[in-house]
């Protein structure tokens, strides 16, 4: 009995603290191109069921805004990371930056999970095999219940233990824990959103396409640049360059809803 108290407190103790995990991930945009592997650093910060999930640049200008900055936010609508989850209320939903808009896309495709037998040691955790599908793809994971958190990468939780490591079946999206921080503060400054759907998601990215550098809304009929080298050079030829960069990277990680242009 005594144990069973002693493990309940260290449980209540655990998920009342704020924790920090640090994944390498890797992934694959253009499919043409094998060779070319993305590498980031992203960042699952969790305290008390509630998660959020964004590469290491989104926290870094996340918290510039949070201490009234202004925080500068990758382009475009497509390849997002950024994730909540509320696991007590098994809410996840991504969050898309376009153009100053926060845009909540609710993520409800189910995940059922088969865990399998097969058990091995990844870096200094004890970590057991689960395999699902979402997004199109077939996912390989391996969790550890010496990290007592139901949660992981992205949008993928609901095992007994933290996912320290998730790729896809043909090698093209790897998530892989590599540091754990306790305490810290957990920010959230993309509370104000526009709910959208799948649709309304295309409907941007193909707005974001014909219009990378958001001239139209300007209202103006003509705009020009300066190169690296001081010539004077039309938008749309960075346009171009700008569409030929968005077709070339379109293995997005959510197969299922690939956009064609």
């Amino acid at each position: 009995m005594k144990f069973i108290v002693f493990f309940l407190g260290i449980s209540t103790f655990c998920f009342s603290q704020k924790f920090s995990f640090i994944y390498e991930t890797k992934y694959k945009l253009d499919i043409e191109n094998p060779d070319d592997i993305n590498s980031k650093k992203m960042i699952l910060d969790l305290k008390n069921n509630i998660s959020i999930f964004r590469d290491s640049l989104d926290k870094k200008n996340d918290s510039i805004k949070f201490n009234n900055g202004n925080g500068r936010y990758n382009m475009g609508v497509e390849n997002k990371f950024y994730v909540k989850k509320n696991l007590a209320q098994k809410r996840i939903e991504k969050v898309i930056t376009y153009l100053g808009t926060d845009y909540l896309l609710p993520i409800e495709e189910n995940l059922n999970w088969k865990i399998t037998s097969e058990q091995k040691m990844i870096g200094k955790y004890k970590s057991q095999k689960a395999e699902t599908n979402y997004g199109g793809r077939n996912w390989i994971g391996w969790f550890t219940t010496e990290l007592p958190f139901t949660d992981g990468p992205y949008i993928f939780n609901g095992l007994p233990g933290l996912i320290v490591s998730i790729q896809d079946s043909n090698n093209e999206y790897s998530f892989n824990l590599v540091e754990v921080k306790k305490g810290g503060n957990i920010f959230d400054v993309r509370t104000k959103t526009v709910k959208i759907d799948w649709k309304k998601y295309e409907s941007l990215a193909k707005s974001y396409f014909n219009d990378p550098f958001d001239i139209n809304s300007k209202g103006w009929k003509n705009a020009t640049f300066t190169d690296p080298k001081g010539n004077t050079v039309n938008i749309s030829i960075k346009n171009k360059e700008m569409q030929n960069i968005i077709l070339q990277e379109n293995n997005p990680i959510e197969l299922n809803h690939k956009i064609n242009y």
